[in-house]
């Protein structure tokens, strides 16, 4: 028996995908009302308020972190693609907030105790291996204050395994096209991403891939880590069941 085993994801992987591709089609993926909803969400869940210091992870071109900024928090974020950055703090500027983005590895942290919250969101944990993938962890839990807390958006993968693999979308905007193909390799239990765009007369593809972690798994890593709580919902902050479509983790330090 055989399946796709391409395995982890290289830093060289991450910055190719993470591309100004992803930022031309971000507002077709994700539009202004899904992010307004989105960080409602996260600032609800991790009992947010005003001045409170909070750390992203993988914040991308800061659709949620510039969010969070303009209600009022303290935020920081970090990621490994210098393009997205770049078009974060530009979006920073032209709101008027004031945003700390720091270009960098998730699993090597330049904070320590500094943080009253950290997030995660939209499938930004489990690029790695086991061991990457828990150290990750056991950084965020170090960039926390005692008594942090860390949320994590993920796919439910019970909800994800049930969909016949693979799963084909496509992102249109103008001209130009983003063909997503998602495909499950249960000898491994990780998620692939092929991508493929077709832009301004030139196609280019990369791949993605990320773990499908269960909810016992994340108590164990997240307890490993130095978590005291941890607990589960679903996608829009609702009790998680089998057929939520995401699993949304939050652990307490």
């Amino acid at each position: 028996m055989t399946g796709n085993t391409r395995g982890t994801v290289s830093l060289s992987d991450l910055e190719m995908y993470f591309d100004e591709d992803y930022i031309h089609f971000g507002d077709v993926v994700n539009p202004p009302e899904i992010s307004d909803r989105q960080s409602e969400l996260i600032w609800r869940i991790l009992s947010l308020r005003e001045d409170v210091p909070v750390l992203e992870l993988g914040c991308g071109y800061g659709r949620i972190t510039n969010r969070l900024a303009e209600k009022g928090a303290q935020v920081a974020g970090l990621d490994i693609s210098p393009i997205l950055l770049k078009k974060a703090e530009a979006d920073a500027a032209e709101r008027g907030v004031n945003v700390q983005y720091v270009l960098g590895d998730m699993r090597s942290l330049p904070w320590r105790d500094r943080f009253d919250a950290a997030f995660l969101w939209y499938t930004t944990f489990g690029y790695f291996d086991d061991a990457d993938n828990e150290r990750v962890l056991r950084e965020a839990a170090s960039a926390l204050r005692k008594g942090g807390r860390l949320l994590i958006d993920y796919p439910n993968r019970v909800d994800f395994l049930r969909h016949k693999s693979p799963i084909c979308y496509v992102t249109e905007r103008s001209a130009d096209v983003r063909i997503d193909i998602f495909s499950n390799d249960v000898l491994s239990d990780r998620s692939n991403l092929e991508r493929i765009v077709v832009r301004d007369g030139s196609v280019r593809r990369t791949h993605l891939s990320f773990k499908q972690y269960g909810f016992s798994e994340y108590v164990r890593m997240l307890r490993s880590a130095g978590f005291e709580a941890v607990e589960a919902y679903g996608q829009e902050g609702e009790a998680f069941t089998y057929d939520s479509s995401r699993l949304l983790v939050v652990a307490y330090k």
